[in-house]
């Protein structure tokens, strides 16, 4: 019998409010002679951590771990939009502003989640929420990135995470909850 893999990755929710300013975002980026391929703006999110392909029978597991994950909910701020690395661009991404409690989250997920067998990041966290990706990056994505650096994405409160599963299409990815925390 075969085992079903599914790709998973636990996120926190943006509103509404965010997603539409980061599409606005997008509308100016989409200006650029870069090749992008953007986000869905329904499906932008923080990741917290992605965990890759992961046998079915470990879902129960993993989403008991996720349930001892407890926090205060918290404010965030969508802020700048940047490319993660500017000599070379992979990704466009909104800044999460939180004071470090994104981080706290992350690092609590990151214990529970480990004795399951998912290793612990050694690249380190920043919270953000992906709004592009770079297949190719030429001047001009640099120069409508400046025409967004005084724009901000709204804020709204963090109140739990999410369990997802994510089905890659030609058209883009295809996200379903698996399991949800509320705190």
């Amino acid at each position: 019998m075969s085992t079903l893999m599914v790709r998973a990755f636990v996120a926190c929710e943006l509103s509404q409010e965010i997603q539409k300013r980061l599409a606005a975002a997008q509308a100016v980026l989409k200006k650029s002679t870069a090749r992008l391929t953007f986000v869905d703006p329904a499906l932008i999110h923080i990741t917290v951590k992605f965990l890759g392909e992961v046998d079915e029978k470990k879902i129960p597991q993993m989403a008991a771990a996720l349930k001892s994950v407890r926090v205060e909910p918290y404010p965030v701020q969508a802020g700048r939009i940047i490319v993660n690395n500017p000599s070379r661009p992979h990704t466009v991404w909104c800044v999460i502003e939180d004071a470090g409690r994104s981080q706290g989250v992350f690092s609590v997920v990151e214990t529970v989640l480990a004795p399951l067998g998912f290793p612990r990041e050694i690249r380190g966290f920043k919270p953000h929420a992906t709004i592009a990706r770079v297949k190719e990056a030429d001047p001009s994505l640099f120069t409508y990135l400046d025409e967004l650096k005084n724009t901000t994405g709204g804020s709204c409160m963090i109140t739990g995470l999410k369990l997802k599963k994510s089905t890659l299409t030609p058209s883009g990815p295809v996200y379903e909850d698996l399991f949800e925390v509320l705190w």
